[in-house]
């Protein structure tokens, strides 16, 4: 076989293999995964306090994050520095004054604490996802 024939093999493999998810068929984990349906929306109002401060959500669904903040905020999962509990929180990040960005799939039933990263004490930019 030609070098030219080797490599559209090649390339041909990789994009199939692309659109393989690496799932075993069960709920999906992946932080890349979006599919589920929005379940809240935690807003960031013009006095930079989050609200509601409590949410509660059904497994699988997400959660939108509205900065009307004039100051940037970057919403991760607790605890702070490491943003383990809730790894689905942080593909919030970092987020603009005007801009809304959504979490990950939150799959796993229990309660997801986050913070404001760049301000992580500040109490106002804290609170509570409940997954029941």
């Amino acid at each position: 076989m030609t070098r030219r024939g080797l490599c559209g093999i090649a390339l041909t493999l990789t994009i199939a293999c692309a659109g393989c998810g690496g799932s075993d068929g069960g709920t999906p984990t992946s932080p890349t995964d979006n599919t589920g349906a929005v379940g809240a929306t935690i807003t960031i109002g013009t006095n930079g306090v989050v609200s509601p401060r409590e949410v509660t959500v059904t497994p699988g669904s997400r959660v939108t994050f509205v900065n009307n903040h004039s100051a940037p905020h970057e919403m991760t999962s607790d605890p702070h520095p490491e943003h383990t509990l809730c790894p689905a929180l942080n593909q919030v990040g970092h987020l603009n004054a005007n801009q809304s960005r959504t979490s990950g799939n939150l799959n796993t039933p229990g309660v997801c604490t986050f913070h404001d990263h760049i301000n992580d004490t500040n109490a106002n930019l804290k609170g509570t996802i409940r997954i029941q």
